[in-house]
């Protein structure tokens, strides 16, 4: 009954059945487009990023040096790192940097924040100027001038020596390279800074006005009021720093000259994870050692999203 119901509406309507067959058309020539302009995606995460991550699990399972097939040799790659001293130090190194230069970078750029949400003149012009070293932080340029600044002859001597201060190689000394590469990544504060601010101004100025009469202080309004709804902002910027101070390199690379010394002070996991690459041509050990940094940060990033349930507070 439904259909001779459906039947006889066509008949009286007798344009409605070709609008649908129209509408599908055009629904399908949509679906067309979208998969047109989606296709340069797909196949840049399959050729580009899937097929050689999964081309690099199976690499580490094997001995493979560029110039023979791959050969299985199972664990044995993943066995030989936990006797290899130069992997350990290279894991040490990192992680005293990424455990010290990124809060001092967050602390740095939530300071910048603060200075700057007080309404400058020019703000745009400051916004600019602080965020202009997160751009150039990586680039190989910067590291090259960053050598030269801490070398021996470098600006840090010469304004040491207006003071009858005697200075040295800071990048070719063991006990303060590891930290001219600190003070480089806390340089590169400004984009942080930028969400900083962008949280800064989302707080509404309602809360500051009321405990202002309440008669709480600014230290006290910094703590009730703008750290415990900037931790969303704190956490975002903390995850994503300690992804990329993980995957550092350039920095060390061109600092060192590619040696990661002086007595690998300097020696990135990543760096080392190149040397025994590209430079043993070790193929299969370095692809182990990639996996082993993807589970640290995985590991790292889910240490902090447990934790963040503690100090982190949304706006519910």
């Amino acid at each position: 009954m439904s259909a001779l119901r459906e039947l006889s509406t066509m008949r009286r309507e007798p344009g409605r059945g070709h609008r649908r067959r129209g509408r599908s058309a055009a629904e399908k020539g949509d679906n067309r487009a979208a998969v047109f302009f989606l296709a340069p995606w797909f196949i840049g995460l399959f050729v580009i990023t899937a097929g050689p991550l999964v081309a690099s699990l199976y690499l580490s399972f094997t001995d493979y040096n560029l110039l023979q097939d791959p050969n299985w040799i199972g664990w044995e790659n993943y066995v030989r790192m936990f006797a290899d001293e130069r992997l350990l130090n290279s894991l040490g190194v990192t992680f005293t940097y990424v455990l010290i230069s990124v809060p001092l970078q967050l602390a740095a750029a939530l300071l910048l924040a603060i200075v700057l949400d007080r309404g400058l003149r020019g703000l745009a012009i400051y916004r600019s100027v602080f965020y202009l070293p997160s751009l150039l932080g990586g680039s190989v340029a910067i590291a090259i001038l960053w050598r030269q600044v801490f070398g021996t002859n470098g600006l840090v001597n010469q304004f040491l020596a207006l003071f009858g201060i005697e200075g040295q190689g800071w990048v070719s000394h063991p006990d303060y390279a590891l930290g001219t590469l600190m003070i480089l990544n806390v340089w590169t504060f400004g984009a942080p800074m930028v969400i900083f601010l962008a949280g800064l101004r989302q707080i509404p100025e309602t809360y500051y006005e009321a405990a202002a009469i309440d008669g709480a202080s600014r230290s006290r309004r910094f703590r009730s009021i703008t750290l415990p709804l900037l931790t969303p902002i704190i956490f975002f910027n903390l995850v994503l720093q300690l992804i990329g101070a993980f995957q550092s390199f350039t920095q060390a690379f061109v600092v060192s000259g590619g040696t990661g010394g002086p007595a690998d002070s300097t020696m990135f996991y990543t760096l080392y994870l190149y040397q025994r690459g590209f430079g043993a041509f070790d193929m299969g050990y370095a692809s182990a050692m990639a996996w082993l940094l993807l589970v640290i940060i995985a590991g790292m990033t889910a240490v902090n999203f447990f934790a963040s349930k503690y100090w982190v507070f949304y706006g519910d």
